[in-house]
């Protein structure tokens, strides 16, 4: 298993834990994030980039694939139009850690955490953020506004991530 951190920043050495964000996990603990290679298409894009993203897991209907995904894909990022210029300037980098230093956090998400500073095994540059997702078979949508996906794909048998979404276009 290989595990990754995205990030914008070019020459980070070593991450220290941080508090998390996020009100349901517990605040007093900091934390190291990292995601497994299943979710890493759901990073690569600039990091407020609103998004909503989906894979097929091992409950995931043909239905679903037939009336969600094109062709053989098996992933899908949706980002809204507006971002795609940006996307396009964007250069990446993939910070690969050691897992044997991470604990699953969340399997349906693939974050895995570590409440120690890390030091990166590797560096990858991604230049292309939408030729990697292509390079991995995701397939990659535009669309004007992403809450009528965001509230559809919750209610399917997908594995589901919404990311970012308090920078999406109000819906009108």
């Amino acid at each position: 298993m290989r595990i990754f951190h995205v990030s914008e920043e070019d020459d980070i050495h070593e991450f220290q834990p941080r508090i998390p964000t996020r009100q349901d996990l517990d605040q007093s603990k900091g934390l190291v994030w990292a995601v497994n290679e299943t979710c890493l298409p759901n990073f690569l894009t600039p990091r407020n980039c609103p998004r909503v993203c989906f894979h097929v897991g091992p409950n995931t209907s043909n239905a679903d694939k037939q009336t969600y995904l094109s062709s053989s894909c098996q992933h899908a990022v949706v980002i809204e139009n507006r971002w795609f210029e940006t996307i396009t300037k964007t250069k990446l980098y993939l910070y690969e850690f050691d897992p044997i230093h991470f604990k699953l956090q969340d399997d349906n998400a693939g974050y895995y955490v570590s409440d120690t500073a890390q030091v990166p095994i590797n560096k990858i540059k991604i230049n292309h953020p939408i030729q990697e997702l292509f390079r991995r078979q995701v397939e990659v949508r535009f669309v004007d506004q992403l809450w009528d996906i965001h509230d559809e794909i919750q209610h399917t048998s997908f594995h589901w991530s919404m990311c970012r979404m308090k920078f999406a276009t109000p819906i009108r």
